[in-house]
Formats: structure tokens, C-alpha cells, sequence
């Protein structure tokens, strides 16, 4: 019996997606509207281009629906994308012009996209395709079907190591430099590695290792000092955040600048916020209110209750693409859920 695919099509993460983004489109008219307007541009010139990638992931949903998945599991098709990818990476790298410091952005004319976004996608992908043809191996031989290769390929055959080939495109990311995005593409690796059918003991100890490693760093930062860690290439940049994530006041003017201020935005907002539109941070006083800080001003004009309402409908629908992958049947059908929900 033939059974139609649209009656297998979930409601429960359809719906929030889509309330997720009108209340997007509305979010990105409220904090772009009045600086628009102050430099009389088209005040819905940001929302109108937001609502245009909008549509274009709608139609990228219907093709998807009506794909079969057997596309998804054709090797050439895979290897071709992320080639494209590692190509996009590179230009990103060296022949764009640096945004906020980083080489992340490719711009064509009026549209500009980040490849690393891509990736974070195509290592789910890659690495469910990986994993579940070797689920055989996995279930005999556990995390050593996994690693049966040498971490340098001593020959060409090697390449075909899935570390290699995730090392490289990670590595692309982190030379933008854009660490933020390269810590959550090494972070979704490590969730596709542990749901590949391993022993969970394996999940225990990359849980451990992670925890202790982020917990020596940043005692390191504790007892060296700010001042020292930022003579490291790197390093000191990142050590400069944690501190100013543990006191931002302490740098008012530098690294705790922004968070500062988005504490401000959400005690103005209180339980209740003070309307839409009513943003007091957004208008000058909090640095990217419209991209990386646009929560905070959320809290602002939505209050806690509101900003929690937004939080609690996001992770029911991440709740719901891991309880797909749960009780998927089909290892790769499985791993894509699992490493799409865990990366979100």
C-alpha cells in the first residue's frame, strides 16, 4: 500500500518554524526600522530583504519534501557539494574584504551569504552518510570502526577519512578567523560521533574531556590575567571575551562593551517589556542590536516572559527533530535529525 507523503509530514516542527519566523520578520523590522528611517532608506528594506530569503527557504523546503532520500545517500552528489564548499571557503578567505575582522563574507552585489553557515549543515550530512555505512563495523568493532585510520593520510586512499576531510574545512572556517562558528561545527562533529552507534561510554568521556578542557582554560585565564593571555595570537582574543562574559563592567569600554549593555536592554524590559518598537539600547547605545545583540533588545520590548515564550517554542521544535531522529528506523534518516536538532 502506497502511502501519501504528505500525510508523514510533521506539524509539530513545521508550525514553530514558521511562527519562529514571522516573529523573525517582525523582530527584524523593529530593530532596523528606525535607523533606516534616520537615514532615509526604506524603512522596510531589511525586513523585505529578510522576507526574500524567507521565500527562497521555502521553496528549498518544498524541493526537499519532494526529494527522495536515496539523493541524499549518492556519494557523487555529496562529494560535489562539499567540494563547491571548500571553494566557497577559500574565496571567503583570501579574495574577500574583512567584515568586523573577519574574511566570512562572499558579497554579490546586493546579496551576501557566509559559506561557513553552509558547512555546518553539510557536516551533518557528510558525517551521517559516514557513519551509517559503516554501521556493521560500528556494532562489532565500536569506536575503532571509526578510527581504524592514521589522523595523516600516508596515502592518497587516506583522504577518505572522514577526520581529515572535517579537519580541513574546520580549519578553513577557523582562518577567517571566525572561531564562534568553527567551536560549533567541531562541537556538532563530536554530536555526530557520539550518536553514530558508539558505546555511550564514548559520549561520557568526549563529555568529560570537553568540560575539563574548557574548565583548565579558563582557570588558566583566572590566574594568568587578562592583560597576559592577550599577548597570546588568538587566544588573547578569545580569553578577552570569557572575561568579559564573567564581568562585563569591568571593560566598559572595550570587550564588555556590548554585553553590558544588553544587560542594560534586558533590565529595561522587565517581565513584561515596553512594547514593540519601544527599544531604548537599539538606538545607538548597543553595538550590532540587529544581528549578533538582537536578543537582548527581544527582552527589551518583549520582556522575560516574551523572550521566554520565543526560547520555549525553539526548543520544543529542536525537541521534536531529535525525537524524529529517536525513533527513525533508518540509521542515516536518524543521524540527520539528531545532528541537525544538536547543531541547532
Amino acid at each position: 500500500m502506497k502511502i501519501d507523503k504528505r500525510h508523514l509530514l510533521n506539524y509539530s516542527i513545521l508550525v514553530p518554524y514558521l511562527i519562529l519566523s514571522v516573529i523573525g520578520l517582525i523582530v527584524v523590522y523593529s530593530t532596523t526600522s528606525a535607523t533606516l528611517i534616520q537615514y532615509g532608506a526604506n524603512p522596510f528594506a531589511s525586513v523585505l530583504n529578510q522576507g526574500v530569503f524567507w521565500i527562497i527557504s521555502l521553496i528549498a523546503i518544498l524541493f526537499i519534501y519532494k526529494l527522495k532520500l536515496n539523493f541524499l545517500k549518492n556519494s557523487r552528489t555529496l562529494t560535489m557539494t562539499m567540494m563547491a564548499e571548500v571553494v566557497l571557503l577559500l574565496i571567503a578567505r583570501f579574495f574577500t574584504k574583512t567584515v568586523n575582522g573577519a574574511h566570512g563574507w562572499i558579497v554579490i552585489g546586493p546579496i551576501s551569504f557566509q559559506p561557513a553557515e553552509y558547512l555546518k549543515i553539510i557536516i551533518v550530512w557528510y558525517l551521517a552518510f559516514t557513519f551509517a555505512r559503516r554501521q556493521e563495523l560500528i556494532s562489532t568493532y565500536d569506536y575503532q570502526a571509526l578510527t581504524k585510520r592514521k589522523w595523516w593520510p600516508s596515502k592518497w586512499s587516506d583522504l577518505k577519512d572522514w577526520r581529515v576531510y572535517s579537519l580541513v574545512m574546520i580549519l578553513l572556517v577557523a582562518a577567517q578567523p571566525d572561531l564562534g562558528n568553527a567551536a560549533i561545527i567541531v562541537l556538532t562533529g563530536l554530536i555526530m560521533y557520539s550518536v553514530s552507534g558508539i558505546g555511550y561510554r564514548w559520549f561520557s568521556a568526549i563529555l568529560t574531556t570537553v568540560t575539563a578542557l574548557s574548565t583548565v582554560f579558563l582557570g588558566l585565564i583566572a590566574i594568568v590575567g587578562v592583560d597576559k593571555m592577550g599577548k597570546v595570537p588568538v587566544f588573547g582574543y578569545v580569553a578577552k571575551r570569557f572575561s568579559a562574559f564573567f564581568n562585563p563592567f569591568n571593560d566598559l569600554s572595550d570587550s564588555g562593551h556590548q554585553l553590558a549593555h544588553s544587560y542594560y536592554a534586558m533590565s529595561n524590559g522587565g517581565w513584561f517589556g515596553r512594547g514593540l518598537g519601544n527599544s531604548i539600547e537599539k538606538a545607538g547605545y548597543l553595538p550590532e542590536a540587529t544581528t549578533d545583540f538582537v536578543f537582548p533588545v527581544v527582552m527589551e520590548e518583549l520582556g522575560m516572559i516574551g523572550a521566554c515564550l520565543i526560547l520555549a517554542l525553539l526548543f520544543f521544535l529542536i525537541l521534536r527533530i531529535m525525537h524524529v531522529g529517536i525513533k527513525a528506523k533508518n540509521p542515516f534518516n536518524s543521524m540527520i535529525a539528531l545532528g541537525i536538532g544538536g547543531m541547532i
